[in-house]
């Protein structure tokens, strides 16, 4: 069998059923839109026949309204691009585009009623849009758990095209693999300039179709294989052959993906500015001060003495089952490195025993941890109570003293022991350019489940493309990674 019919094989098994989705979520926000336009008519008026003065001779019931609004504000969503098929699935565009959206149509409201004078009822709105947004964010996100499932599974998938030399295809191969959430599967291979050349390490068979630096051979590659997307790593091909082979995807309803050699760069930092023809990529220098800083700073401050107020007396019923458990202080405090290079001392409940730290060098040749790290799954030194404070991480939340010292953040890098600041290249150091975290990449992707290499690609990937939206998003995914218990130990 050669590579082309082996990409072909399973063509009709892999292609996603893209109309079934998209209808499935129409009807779910329709379903969401519907329950909260209605909602808040009952709530607010009951079965009252109430009305809304239009005009001097017509007054409109608010049933018409919410027919009007419920319309307007599913048609808002198709328009503001929430269904597309590139953000379902992956990332937190999804979730931007339906807030900005309805944010978009509610505004629109307010301006309309403003100028033409409508009363419109402010308890209608103040019900409808919050319990909306919250409808169309919890519908959204279960229908991702299925798709994102259903991908998992081998299901609802991309089948791409990857062309580019050998190393850059097969890092955007790997890329694609890892995340299959994002719905991309890598079939086929086609690596133009590189004749007799395999692509292995990616996890799966990749057929190379060609290396002939043709568009037709491209093209003829791309139709026997089944693929419905090309994506194209580095300078594969000529600017002219480029642009020919974009023209003849489009003919044939194929998509075209250029991945840039930028790893983990987020879309705040990157910037398209068409120059002389070309689509030239800004990437803007990463910077945590000024006005940022001040309102991360904020939000730690804020939220640290919120949750030590709520917190505070379950904390000292920790405290004191700790005491009891085994000998020894209740708060543990351990040297870590925080920004900059500068030492603190970070706090936990202890869930070891009084001499842990002495018994480590008679376990190190028992170490399941990766790179510097140091983990055992069945750690001798962790008490019983210790494992149930772990399990749930609830060791760890004295360190919200630490924060609102300043010392850590709320969100951010794990927090580092001086040992492994020691053994840091030039690349691990960027790390300590922010306060460590409490919660952070590493807490909702894995935890100790990580490889080092995979810890510090995440810790890095939070330092080059920090954002407000982003510590909010983690720590709405921390809850959810806590009590799956995946990692830890």
């Amino acid at each position: 069998m050669t590579a082309r019919e082996t990409a072909a094989r399973s063509t009709s098994a892999a292609i996603p059923r893209t109309m079934t989705r998209f209808n499935l979520l129409g009807w779910a926000d329709l379903a969401c839109i519907v329950w909260a336009t209605v909602g808040a008519q009952m709530l607010r008026f009951g079965a009252d026949d109430t009305s809304i003065q239009v005009s001097h001779t017509w007054h409109a019931p608010y049933a018409l309204v919410t027919v009007v609004v419920t319309a307007a504000w599913w048609l808002v969503l198709a328009a503001g691009g929430t269904r597309e098929a590139t953000i379902l699935g992956h990332g937190p565009e999804e979730y931007k585009r339906v807030l900005t959206s309805s944010l978009w149509l509610f505004g629109a409201i307010a301006i309309l009623s403003y100028v033409f004078g409508l009363d419109t009822a402010r308890g209608y709105v103040a019900v409808a849009l919050p319990l909306g947004i919250v409808s169309l964010l919890v519908a959204r996100w279960v229908l991702r758990a299925v798709l994102v499932q259903s991908r998992s599974d081998g299901r609802n998938l991309r089948r791409v095209l990857v062309l580019g030399a050998p190393s850059s295809a097969r890092h955007l191969a790997r890329q694609l693999a890892s995340s299959p959430g994002a719905g991309y599967r890598a079939a086929a291979a086609y690596l133009p300039g590189f004749p007799g050349v395999v692509l292995t390490g990616v996890g799966h068979e990749i057929p190379v179709l060609g290396h002939q630096d043709d568009v037709s051979d491209i093209l003829s590659a791309v139709a026997e294989s089944g693929v419905d997307t090309v994506a194209i790593s580095g300078s594969a091909l000529a600017p002219e052959e480029l642009r020919k082979l974009g023209w003849e995807l489009a003919a044939r309803n194929v998509g075209m993906i250029l991945a840039p050699a930028l790893t983990d760069v987020a879309g705040p930092r990157i910037h398209m500015q068409p120059v002389g023809g070309l689509p030239l990529i800004h990437v803007t220098t990463p910077k945590l001060e000024g006005g940022k800083a001040a309102l991360k700073r904020t939000l730690d401050i804020v939220a640290s003495v919120a949750l030590l107020a709520v917190l505070g007396l379950p904390m000292l019923a920790v405290a004191a089952a700790v005491k009891l458990d085994s000998p020894g202080p209740a708060l543990f405090r351990q040297t870590r490195i925080g920004r900059a290079g500068v030492s603190f001392k970070m706090l936990k409940f202890r869930s070891m025993v009084v001499d842990a730290e002495a018994r480590l060098s008679e376990l190190r040749s028992l170490n399941e941890g990766a790179g510097l790290l140091f983990k055992m799954k069945h750690d001798p030194r962790v008490t019983q109570l210790g494992r149930i404070l772990r399990r749930f991480s609830i060791d760890e939340l004295p360190q919200l003293i630490n924060v609102l010292r300043g010392e850590m953040s709320l969100v951010g890098p794990r927090p580092p022991l001086p040992a492994e600041v020691a053994g840091y290249d030039d690349f691990a150091h960027r790390r300590l350019l922010v306060k460590p975290g409490v919660t952070g990449l590493w807490q909702v992707s894995g935890r100790s489940d990580l490889s080092w290499e995979e810890a510090i690609r995440l810790d890095l990937s939070y330092v080059e493309n920090w954002s407000l939206a982003q510590d909010l998003v983690i720590l709405l995914r921390t809850a959810r990674a806590v009590l799956g218990k995946t990692g830890a130990y």
